[in-house]
Order: structure tokens, then C-alpha cells, then sequence
């Protein structure tokens, strides 16, 4: 991995709302492999990944970009969900394996609106304590940064970010959204955060049943409330409820809809909102580049 990576003065700022949480030692791998969604073992040193974790009846628990430095040293960045209560859920199936879990605290998400200086998709970039991420889509150039030292992020910084995930279907689990919905239901798929083939995980049989059966019957659709709304808003369609909302972002939200719906209008709080397109370009391949 590359480590000559310039870091010039830009516009990084810390984002509250993230936290670092570190896997270390012989078994991290095999931990991550046993416990995540995703094929892990298929993660070049040096790259990352969309990654989940689920209950065992398949349902997510949270969503974060996983990154592989070595096979004995792994890092989640995990939006929405407090480092030390992550670490503590999780070292409950450590059990006999070599690996520590730890929150990070210290280390801060930087994140900047713009191109990074040498990451690349999947394939991160490292300069001294620094680690660099592509988060670029189809919604334009951004950039993570995990180090110290940054300045806070304005609220406008963080409304934005938010804005662009979403835009992109990164569901934004809130508490009570979580253990909700099964991957499929949040279109996981766009951001190949999870692996039918891998072998064994919690609510593995599920995930693969609904894949392979062809059951999803609902999916993420992105809306444009013209108000704002909550998380766990009921959908109308023909004044019946059809969806919930997931996440939200000012008049911006995720819902889980039907994929096959009538052509009404769909409705929260009264009120009619706007589709739109999901943005693409945030998924990150195994091996690419």
C-alpha cells in the first residue's frame, strides 16, 4: 500500500455522527468473515468494502465501509452508532478467537467535498497515521479522511453529507430503525455490501432464500417530501399504508416501498411527495481499482 500520500491543508472537518472501531489480531479475518455479511476474506490488503452485520433472522443491525489493512488488522467506520456499544455487542461472539475489539475515539471521520489526493474506489491510500477513502458516486466528488486533528464539521458539512448518502441509498440507520430490515429490503445490493456465496453468517439462509427464491417484494426508494418527516413514517399509496420511512435528511428521505406499486402518488403525513432516482457509483467491487 501505497505510503507517500500527500496530505495538503484542505476543507476536512470531523463528522460527529461517525465512529472508528478496530479489529486486531491473528483471527480478525476469521472473526469478520464469521460474523459480517460480506466476504471479507476476498478484500485486498490496502482496500474496503460495504459491509454489514445482521441478527440471525437477517435483519441489519448497521451498515459501515469496512477496511482491510492486513489480515490481522481491520477497520469499520460505522455512521449513526456509538463505537463502544458496537465493540461490546460485537466482542460477545469473540469466544475463543485471537482477535481484540476495540473502540477508537481518538481517531476522527474527516470527510471533504472533493476528489481524494490518491485513494481510488476500493483501494484506499495511507500516509503516516492517516487513511484516505474514495466515498465519489454518481452525486460528485467526496472524500474520507481517519486521523486526528481536524476541525469540527459544520452543520451544513454534516446536513450535506447526510444529503449525498442518502441520495445514493446508504441507508442512515437511526435506533429505531435497526433490526428492521433485511438487506434486500435496503437495496444493499447497489453498494455489494453483502455476499450470497460466501458461506456461513448470521441470517445468512435468509439473505440467500430471499436471492435466490426471488422474494424481495419491497426496496429503498428515495423521496422528496417537501416537509419533514420521521423515521418509522408509514408510506400511503391509495390511502392505504404501502412503506415506512427509513432514514431522513431534512425534506430528503429512504423508504421501503413494493417494488410493483400502482402509478399514485405516493403520500407521508398527508401529503405528497416526489420520487427520485437513486444516484449510482457508490458501490465498491471486490479488486477494483
Amino acid at each position: 500500500m501505497p505510503d507517500n500520500l500527500p496530505l495538503p491543508e484542505t476543507t476536512f472537518a470531523a463528522l460527529p455522527d461517525h465512529a472508528v472501531v478496530s479489529l486486531k489480531g491473528p483471527d480478525a479475518s476469521g472473526f469478520a468473515q464469521a460474523q459480517f455479511a460480506n466476504d471479507v476474506m476476498a478484500v485486498a490488503d490496502g482496500h474496503w468494502q460495504w459491509n454489514t452485520w445482521l441478527t440471525p433472522k437477517g435483519r441489519v443491525i448497521a451498515v459501515f465501509a469496512l477496511i482491510r489493512l492486513a489480515i490481522d488488522d481491520l477497520i469499520l467506520i460505522v455512521p449513526d452508532y456509538a463505537g463502544d456499544n458496537l465493540g461490546t455487542s460485537l466482542g460477545r461472539f469473540v469466544f475463543r478467537r485471537k482477535v481484540v475489539i476495540a473502540d477508537q475515539p481518538m481517531l476522527q471521520v474527516a470527510a471533504a467535498l472533493e476528489s481524494p489526493a490518491s485513494a481510488c474506489n476500493a483501494r484506499i491510500a495511507r500516509k503516516l497515521d492517516t487513511l484516505e477513502l474514495d466515498y465519489s458516486g454518481d452525486g460528485g466528488a467526496r472524500t474520507l479522511r481517519i486521523g486526528s486533528g481536524w476541525p469540527p464539521a459544520s452543520n451544513e458539512l454534516v446536513t450535506t453529507w447526510r444529503n449525498l448518502d442518502l441520495r445514493h441509498g446508504l441507508a442512515r440507520l437511526v435506533e429505531g430503525q435497526r433490526e428492521q430490515w433485511t438487506p434486500q429490503h435496503l437495496s444493499l445490493d447497489r453498494l455489494q455490501a453483502f455476499s450470497v456465496r460466501k458461506g456461513c453468517y448470521p441470517g445468512q439462509e435468509i439473505v440467500a432464500r430471499t436471492h435466490f427464491l426471488g422474494k424481495a417484494k419491497r426496496a429503498l426508494a428515495l423521496l422528496d417530501l417537501r416537509q419533514s418527516a420521521q423515521p418509522g413514517d408509514e408510506v400511503f399509496a391509495d390511502d392505504r399504508p404501502v412503506g415506512s420511512v427509513v432514514s431522513t435528511s431534512g425534506s430528503l428521505a429512504l423508504a421501503i416501498v413494493p417494488i410493483e406499486r400502482s402509478a399514485h402518488a405516493l403520500q407521508v403525513n398527508g401529503q405528497a411527495v416526489v420520487e427520485l432516482p437513486l444516484a449510482g457509483g457508490l458501490g465498491r467491487a471486490i479488486g477494483e481499482n
